[in-house]
């Protein structure tokens, strides 16, 4: 007898809820007391279980993917074909799945976070309970499908020596590195996405004194920290009503009432470039990533996303800030075979413009 795997979850669910029983417990119960009519082999067997626990209790036909250490990134763009990254490159496979299983999964995946995805918030970035992260788009902002992208993070924290023994860092790079950061420089990391900008952050903080008190900003929580003294914040979205929202800006606020001696911004995309920069310029040293081509890029829009925090704000005085608040910039490429490396560590040249210099190693 061949039974779906909707079927038998219906099921099993029914029978947990009836007798109050966790759902290992009911999956017995059910497929023993099936055993005679179902005819399965130890194997087939073996592989239902596997299938009812992912549907009632796991992440269903996604849930191989995320348990793939090797694999960084799972998206869908269409049911029947999931995509992902692994070493760099994309693959995607076929995997039998409709619409409105994406679409009941992705519900399941974002309850926790007290969120919705709908019509009227067709957007939505959320964290999962494992950490990763989930973003999601539903129709008419997509064509005509869900699109979902889960990215995924190693569980171990890669600290400065791991990177130097993948060969993103040279030795000499990191002691360079770290001895600046101790010494209380600010530094801002650029690079293209998946380049390994947080990778980096999230060691070069580790390496800092176990002293130092850090506090982190984030749009969705990614950065790590292996000091004690850590505390982690993430914005919030509006309301449903448009209010509550907690921006990026706000937070770079409250850390200066927190007592911080190292501000880590995770990445800097807006207005709150200027807020971050009036606290390096007041004494709390920082760290953040930026999305760019170059280190001088990197440079280019840290001279222009303050001008979004509006006002009175001249070209003069933004030269002036980053002048006195900004010491060195790291740049970070993902090669075509999926390596990342550190390809530049630059600083301000002195002068009347702001320019860029290679640091001499």
């Amino acid at each position: 007898m061949n039974l779906g795997l909707s079927e038998l979850s219906q099921e099993v669910r029914e029978f947990a809820l009836d007798k109050r029983v966790g759902v290992d417990a009911a999956i017995n119960t059910v497929l023993d007391s099936r055993a005679e009519e179902t005819g399965l082999s130890a194997g087939e067997e073996l592989r239902l279980r596997k299938g009812l626990s992912q549907k009632l209790v796991g992440f269903g036909f996604l849930q191989r993917f995320l348990d793939d250490e090797s694999i960084e990134e799972v998206w869908i763009n269409r049911p029947g074909e999931v995509w992902f990254a692994k070493s760099g490159q994309h693959y995607s496979e076929s995997v039998a799945f409709s619409g409105s299983d994406l679409s009941s999964l992705v519900e399941r995946m974002i309850r926790s976070s007290g969120r919705r995805l709908d019509r009227s918030t067709p957007f939505i970035d959320a964290q999962l309970e494992s950490g990763y992260r989930l973003h999601a788009v539903v129709p008419d902002i997509t064509q005509k499908h869900l699109s979902l992208n889960i990215r995924k993070f190693s569980r171990r924290v890669l600290e400065v020596q791991d990177l130097v023994a993948s060969g993103m860092l040279t030795a000499v790079q990191a002691l360079f590195l770290v001895g600046q950061l101790r010494q209380g420089a600010n530094l801002m990391i650029s690079g293209a996405t998946q380049a390994g900008k947080t990778t980096l952050l999230t060691a070069l903080i580790s390496s800092l004194d176990t002293s130092e008190r850090v506090v982190s900003v984030e749009d969705t929580f990614e950065l790590r920290c292996l000091l004690p003294d850590w505390v982690a914040m993430q914005t919030r979205p509006a309301s449903i009503e448009g209010r509550f929202e907690i921006d990026l800006r706000r937070l770079v606020r409250e850390t200066l009432r927190m007592r911080p001696t190292r501000l880590v911004v995770g990445e800097v995309r807006g207005a709150e470039s200027l807020d971050m920069l009036i606290a390096m310029n007041s004494g709390i040293p920082g760290l953040c990533t930026i999305h760019a081509n170059s280190s001088e890029e990197a440079l280019k829009k840290l001279q222009t996303l303050p001008l979004l925090a509006g006002g009175n704000i001249s070209s003069v005085f933004l030269d002036n800030i980053i002048r006195a608040s900004m010491q060195l910039f790291v740049h970070c490429r993902r090669d075509s075979d999926g390596k990342r490396k550190v390809v530049s560590i630059m600083r301000l040249a002195k002068g009347d413009t702001l320019t860029l210099e290679e640091v001499s190693l």
